[in-house]
């Protein structure tokens, strides 16, 4: 008999002993989902930085390599080398919305294009007597912000683990660029109102719209979550507009036949090829 109870004594033990263990690991599970999810609802965004470098492969059809033809056939011992390429910096500032699709914003700053030569070149412009310019500057610069949208095509960044594969993806742009051109002292340019000829000088100026399409990837590092991006794109980006104005309010531009249907638009379109490191963040 008192077998019998111990038996059944030690059983109940086992079965109690067993269900308190049970329970007690059923509860750390919950506190272990309820501590993931809680990290999961705390990471709403994804979101990024990067500093880039862009090389510019500029459409040889443009004005202003027409404007260097022209004007290098007035100078007697020198010539103005044609605008082909262009380096740009910039940094940009990105968000994933949803789960393949992203928005940045970000700006450039494209390095001087042209020519600044020191010397004595014997310049005779149309319709007036030579002269000498010491310092033939014919210089270009370039700066924009732009909005751009991404879509992963494959394997985009994950609330999880950020990017942590190749990923593959295309997208768009539409941004906001100015650009600031200076000639020589003594460049003849043309006033569009009084159609005369002056070689009075200052910084011509312009402002345009510009779209661009592209396709990159990007490569997980193996530090900070910082990723290699490569990205070949088209942009489109043309200044029409590019004049100053003198005391008058009269329109002064650059031409490149010497007269208003040779105003020279500084066109700048063309396929472009950009390297970026980039560092991905939770929010």
């Amino acid at each position: 008999m008192r077998s019998k109870i111990t038996v059944v004594v030690a059983s109940l033990f086992i079965f109690c002993g067993g269900s308190i263990l049970s329970a007690a690991e059923t509860e750390q599970d919950i506190i272990n989902r309820f501590l993931k999810k809680a990290e999961t609802k705390h990471v709403k965004k994804i979101s990024w930085i990067a500093a880039n470098f862009t090389l510019n492969r500029i459409n040889r059809d443009n004005d202003y390599n027409k404007f260097a033809n022209y004007s290098s056939n007035h100078f007697s011992n020198t010539n103005l080398p044609w605008i082909g390429e262009a380096k740009s910096f910039g940094i940009d500032l990105g968000l994933l919305l949803g789960k393949k699709f992203t928005w940045s914003v970000g700006g450039e700053y494209w390095l001087k294009m042209g020519t600044n030569q020191t010397g004595s070149f014997n310049y005779t412009p149309p319709d007036a007597s030579s002269s000498v310019i010491d310092n033939l500057v014919s210089e270009v610069t370039v700066w924009g912000v732009s909005s751009a949208i991404q879509y992963y095509l494959y394997n985009p960044p994950s609330k999880s683990e950020l990017l942590n594969r190749l990923a593959v993806r295309v997208g768009g742009s539409v941004g906001y660029y100015q650009a600031s051109w200076d000639l020589w002292d003594g460049y003849q340019n043309l006033n569009l109102a009084t159609s005369a000829p002056t070689s009075l000088n200052t910084t011509f100026k312009g402002a345009a719209l510009a779209f661009s399409i592209n396709a990159g990837v990007d490569y997980p590092l193996s530090f900070l979550d910082m990723a290699l991006g490569i990205d070949v794109s088209y942009l489109y980006l043309n200044f029409n507009n590019v004049a100053w104005y003198n005391q008058s309010n009269e329109e002064v531009v650059a031409t490149y036949n010497g007269a208003s249907d040779g105003r020279v638009d500084l066109g700048f379109s063309g396929v472009r090829g950009k390297v970026e490191l980039k560092r991905f963040f939770r929010l």
